[in-house]
């Protein structure tokens, strides 16, 4: 088993791109909770400094603006720290979450989501590679595609659209795993592959695009909820904080995955929609709008070798998660006073 930083002789020490994303920030704040030494990188396309400014001054936490489709220089983050870490030859884990996640964002950067599955995929495990760290890539449901079983397991091989337009994140993932898998097999690296769910909750934007950051500000302005098609497709909605909790336990663990994180608990849009005017108090309609291309009609998880390998269950129901999200998502509208567009789920 990985050392523990309980046991270890000195810190663990892990590297995350990504960081300072909606998960990569949580995940940061649990890693330096479990008392690892935490170099977080981030090129802030959509991550946003914000969101690490608790973290910016503790002595075991350092931020670098890098974009990881250029190569990452470890001498150079080991030479730039500053002292706070201890600069050393150890690097125990390297996580890779650098993406655009939302449909919105990658339909605005394709190229750039395609180069971070590739070629960032690629720079991270040359790190992992070198530094002997095990490495935890975050993948995503999108590798189902429109998936034609429900629920997804582990292994279905998906239905994926290779040229759409939702085909640079799902490709881009599609090979990221592919290549993970190849550090393994030829160079014995050790890989934790997390395929994640639909997440929500604190630190995502107003604008992010994805369902619940277009309907819960609706709701709380009054505006109509925009539901894409007739609102029957299924979407499965795991709080961040049970996500953060079944990343942690894969990366210390020793499964390589693929492994479902998500909350198996399935709603239609449609419900969704109403549960977030019944959460708010709203009094906002719902309008109908033509569903994207590709649009994936059913996303549950089986998390079943979750629950058996890694002892994880999501704790937090979709009605106290919506309240939280809810709390969230008005005070960001009270600081910013600004409508935004809505995107697509």
């Amino acid at each position: 088993m990985p050392e523990s930083p309980k046991s270890a002789k000195r810190p663990l020490r892990s590297l995350i791109t990504g960081g300072a994303g909606f998960v990569g920030s949580h995940l940061c704040e649990r890693l330096i909770a479990e008392g690892h030494e935490v170099i977080c990188i981030d090129n802030l396309l959509t991550g946003r400094r914000e969101n690490i400014s608790q973290l910016i001054d503790h002595p075991r936490f350092v931020f670098i603006e890098h974009d990881v489709t250029r190569p990452i220089d470890v001498p150079q983050l080991r030479s730039r720290t500053d002292g706070r870490l201890n600069p050393g030859n150890h690097l125990d884990y390297v996580l890779h979450l650098a993406s655009p996640a939302s449909p919105k964002d990658y339909a605005r950067h394709p190229i750039h989501t395609l180069k971070v599955g590739g070629l960032g995929t690629y720079h991270a495990l040359g790190v992992a590679k070198a530094y002997q760290s095990a490495f935890l890539i975050a993948s995503t449901s999108e590798v189902y595609g429109d998936p034609e079983i429900n629920p997804q397991n582990e292994g279905y091989w998906g239905h994926v659209n290779p040229i759409g337009p939702r085909s640079c994140y799902d490709e881009a993932k599609r090979f990221a795993e592919a290549i993970t898998m190849a550090y393994h097999r030829q160079h014995g690296v050790r890989v934790r592959i997390a395929r994640i769910f639909n997440t929500y909750g604190e630190r995502m934007r107003l604008d992010d695009g994805r369902v619940l950051p277009n309907f819960i500000p609706q709701a709380l302005e009054g505006r109509p909820l925009t539901v894409y098609g007739d609102g029957r497709q299924t979407r499965s909605c795991c709080y961040v904080s049970d996500l953060v909790d079944g990343l942690y336990r894969l990366l210390v663990s020793n499964e390589t995955g693929p492994i479902n994180l998500g909350n198996p608990e399935e709603v239609t849009i449609l419900e969704l929609a109403r549960k977030v005017i019944e959460q708010t108090g709203s009094s906002s309609t719902i309008v109908f709008e033509p569903l994207p291309v590709d649009d994936p009609m059913q996303r549950r998880p089986d998390i079943t070798k979750a629950q058996t390998l890694l002892g994880w269950t999501p704790k937090v129901a979709l009605t106290e998660g919506l309240a939280k999200a809810v709390s969230y998502f008005k005070d960001k509208l009270h600081e910013t006073g600004a409508s935004r567009p809505v995107a697509a789920h």
